[in-house]
């Protein structure tokens, strides 16, 4: 007979771990690399547009529309795609379009056609092959992993996001210096080669997909914006999100070109920065599942949204070419994206946790929807601020309007989850949606009956 001690040790070896989980490896490993190649163009489109062709704040906020615009265009249709084909396969193929689409801008510099409306077409189909990567990649999380490993595995990928958005920004900022920015893209499109071919590793889908008829391409987007919309927990976290999209989506069009023109500071010190958000969001994914189970996702939730305004006053405060600032604008932006990568992977495991299987990419993209659509009309409503009052005037409203989704978060029952729900999915009258409740005393103060739906 085992002791006690013995089988306690016994209990803690039998305990799911993600180095078990087949697939995982090939999925995070293809993940990071796509994001090493993002965090590269990063770095080298604002230079392309705002130092090699001179564009204005107008022409940089349409760049911005662009790319968001088919996010909102597509976002529901590619839920209904992710949910009823094969996740790995689109990942592969969308990561193969991307890399053709990147090197577009390299070849047009080299052959002298470089131009904004160059720019603007690149970043309407990247915009598009992203939508659809993104709603594969993210909603394929529960199939890979046990229900219990869920925000372990989110917090993980994030981490991985974080260290390759660190060595692609100073990777990049090198590679702008050493090679040029158009020159430097071909490193991106390489890396969308790299990335497709680690998605290929992934084991084909283990999701059951239900049995009988699928509904048509209106009736499954229906489905997905019903579940949202009729769930305790995702229907304010999404209306959150959303709402923090766009107060954010104004500061974050002129980010860089704020750096680059207004602060005057170089190439360097735009990379400088930008690596400093990647250590933060590090630190932030780390630290996310150990803050949960210590302080509860409500109150996770609460202190990121909460410090992220607070970690961006930095940025209307800072007098032009400071070293001293750019020091406290890297500290910033690193304290910013530690609070708002713990809140973003615990708001989506959350929603993970409370999804039915064959619903993960319908409920993923209705909330990307939302948010997309926030940050075009962000994005536009940003070059409208700057040309009346300034691109200053536009960073602040920007940081202003952050205070409401605080608000907001703060009213709903989420501020008061302290534990991660567990699923429990029963049929919405008038449709096939589920709605999903925690179990036991999740809520505090909240009881564990199910929420009347009610209106937005």
């Amino acid at each position: 007979m085992l002791a006690p001690a013995d089988n306690t040790l016994l209990q803690q070896d039998s305990r799911p771990s993600l180095g078990g989980q087949r697939g995982f490896r090939a999925y995070w490993l293809g993940e990071a690399t796509n994001l090493l190649g993002s965090s590269l163009h990063a770095v080298a489109l604002p230079v392309i547009a705002a130092v090699e062709l001179d564009a204005s704040p107008g022409q940089v906020s349409t760049l911005a529309a662009a790319v968001l615009a088919p996010v909102f265009v597509l976002a529901l249709p590619a839920g209904v795609v992710g949910d009823r084909y094969s996740k790995r396969r689109l990942m592969v193929g969308t990561d193969l379009l991307a890399a053709a689409v990147v090197a577009v801008v390299p070849a047009c510099w080299a052959l002298g056609m470089l131009s904004m409306p160059v720019l603007y077409v690149v970043g309407l189909l990247l915009g598009s092959l992203t939508v659809l990567h993104q709603a594969a990649a993210i909603a394929i999380v529960p199939e890979l992993v046990e229900p219990a490993l869920v925000h372990q595995a989110n917090s993980r990928v994030m981490a991985a996001y974080a260290v390759a958005g660190s060595a692609g920004t100073y990777g990049g900022t090198a590679a702008v210096s050493l090679l040029g920015a158009a020159r430097c893209l071909l490193l991106d499109s390489a890396s969308y080669l790299v990335s497709a071919w680690w998605a290929s590793q992934i084991p084909s889908a283990v999701a059951r997909r239900p049995n009988g008829p699928r509904p048509r391409l209106l009736g499954a987007i229906r489905e997905g914006v019903t579940h949202v919309m009729h769930d305790r927990i995702q229907r304010p976290l999404v209306l959150t999100m959303t709402l923090h999209a766009y107060a954010d989506g104004i500061p974050i069009t002129f980010f860089a070109y704020y750096l680059l023109t207004e602060l005057g500071f170089s190439s360097t010190g735009l990379g400088l920065v930008m690596g400093a958000v990647g250590t933060g969001s590090l630190v932030g994914a780390l630290a996310a599942a150990r803050l949960v189970r210590q302080a509860g996702p409500g109150a996770v939730l609460m202190v990121g949204f909460a410090a992220y305004p607070l970690c961006g006053l930095p940025l209307v405060l800072a007098p032009s070419g400071s070293t001293t600032w750019l020091i406290i604008l890297a500290v910033a932006g690193a304290l910013q994206a530690a609070a708002a990568t713990a809140a973003g992977s615990t708001q989506r495991s959350l929603r993970q946790r409370t999804c039915p299987p064959d619903m993960q990419s319908r409920v993923q993209q209705t909330s990307v929807w939302l948010v997309a659509g926030a940050r075009l009309l962000a994005a536009l409503s940003a070059g409208a601020i700057a040309h009346a009052a300034g691109v200053r005037t536009a960073l602040m409203v920007g940081m202003a309007l952050l205070i409401a989704p605080v608000v907001l978060l703060w009213v709903s029952p989420v501020r008061r989850l302290t534990v991660m729900p567990t699923t429990s999915a029963f049929p919405v009258q008038g449709g096939a949606a589920a709605r999903s409740t925690p179990a036991g005393p999740t809520w505090a103060g909240v009881p564990s009956t199910p929420a009347k739906a009610s209106p937005d």
